[in-house]
């Protein structure tokens, strides 16, 4: 199931709340159209007053944003003939974790992600030294990969990360605009192709960075990308940051898109933005999709989902479906979600409902799971059972 593997994907992405790389070393200020620098690092203090993170192997220039950062980066960009880096820091959202790599959150330093080798598919990073931070970093460094004239990679990584460019030209901007940000990462994100290669695609890699911007101006594009003309796949993934991320915000327009999406597919996937949200009312309108929704494959996934969270409230939605919803389907989810919970809860219920449910179907799948559940309850249910 697709919505299970984002769920291992975000555990390791946000230990619980993904991304590239970020900080070190070399920085040599160049004139535009200048002579390239040598790939030798300067001094920690020089880049530190250029205000960049530790960047390694790289021909580092740096550069202002100016007045209009949507202006001077497609400037940079007409002029990219060859593959180079261009990034800038803004504040992050406030969070458990670092985010490390583009794909990894981390508790302690990032140590050393090297963007080339990232690039190529063969992702690695290597951690300098043991000392963990006792804080996530607050800055969130966005990258940008271009070639050919053309954004071709975005990626993130918090500021006490090491980048390797990989010997390529890297382009420092400061002063940026978190706002500023968000407006031309919202240019990607709304592309056309933002299905395209998935998680490693343009599209998916601006969400990224929106969703972990510190900035109202971030909000305001999620919203606006969950509204019901947008694709498919853009509100799905969308849903998923504003739970895993966004906080009170992203839960009031999630319980809104619970109640208004036309697709019975991305309101199933808001379930599951709304168990990765830490928001105590998420659990609330979780309960109310599996009672109101109505889509039975939705009310089966808030139903799955709510197992996930297991807790009273959650066990008692589920049991209720599995005696009062009217379809034969639903009720299996359920189920299916007891066995999802802690043993001491699920076990129990299961066989409550192998023996009492009037529905053969429902016994049978409750059977299916207890089997599955190398209890000695279950082996003592089953015994009894079979000697009666």
């Amino acid at each position: 199931m697709r919505e299970e593997r984002t769920v291992a994907a975000l555990r390791r992405v946000l230990g619980l709340t993904m991304i590239v790389a970020g900080i070190g070393s070399a920085a040599v200020q160049l004139a535009k159209g200048g002579a390239t620098a040598p790939l030798a690092q300067t001094s920690p203090a020089a880049v530190q007053a250029a205000e960049a993170p530790r960047i390694e192997n790289a021909r580092l220039e740096t550069r202002a944003a100016g007045t209009s950062l949507d202006a001077t980066f497609r400037g940079i960009a007409a002029t990219a003939e060859k593959s180079e880096w261009v990034g800038y820091r803004v504040d992050e959202v406030a969070g458990e974790r670092g985010v490390c790599c583009n794909n990894n959150w981390n508790d302690g330093n990032c140590g050393t992600c090297r963007l080339e080798r990232e690039n190529s598919e063969a992702s690695g990073t290597s951690h300098a030294d043991g000392n963990l931070k006792l804080e996530g970093s607050r800055q969130l460094v966005v990258l940008y990969r271009l070639e050919g004239k053309q954004v071709v990679k975005i990626r993130v990584a918090s500021d006490d990360c090491t980048l390797d460019a990989g010997g390529l030209p890297f382009v420092w901007l400061t002063g940026v605009k978190a706002s500023e940000s968000v407006a031309l990462l919202a240019t990607y994100a709304r592309d056309s192709n933002f299905e395209d290669r998935g998680d490693r695609g343009t599209g998916n890699g601006a969400l990224t960075a929106i969703a972990l911007h510190a900035d109202a101006s971030a909000d305001r594009a999620l919203e606006s990308f969950v509204m019901p003309e947008q694709r498919e796949e853009l509100r799905r993934q969308t849903a998923f940051w504003m739970g895993a991320a966004r906080g009170s915000a992203g839960l009031l327009a999630l319980q809104h898109m619970a109640k208004t999406d036309p697709s019975s597919d991305v309101r199933a996937h808001v379930a599951f933005a709304l168990s990765v949200s830490h928001e105590a009312a998420a659990l609330d309108e979780m309960i109310r999709m599996a009672h109101d929704d109505a889509s039975s494959h939705v009310r089966g996934q808030a139903l799955f989902w709510l197992a996930q969270k297991a807790g009273k409230k959650a066990v008692g939605t589920i049991t209720g479906a599995i005696a009062n919803d009217p379809d034969t389907d639903v009720k299996k989810k359920a189920v299916f979600a007891l066995s999802q919970l802690p043993k001491e809860e699920g076990v129990p219920k299961l066989i409550e409902v192998a023996q009492n449910n009037r529905n053969a179907e429902v016994r049978k799948q409750a059977m299916f799971w207890l089997g599955q559940s190398n209890d000695p309850r279950a082996l003592q249910f089953f015994e009894k059972v079979l000697t009666q």
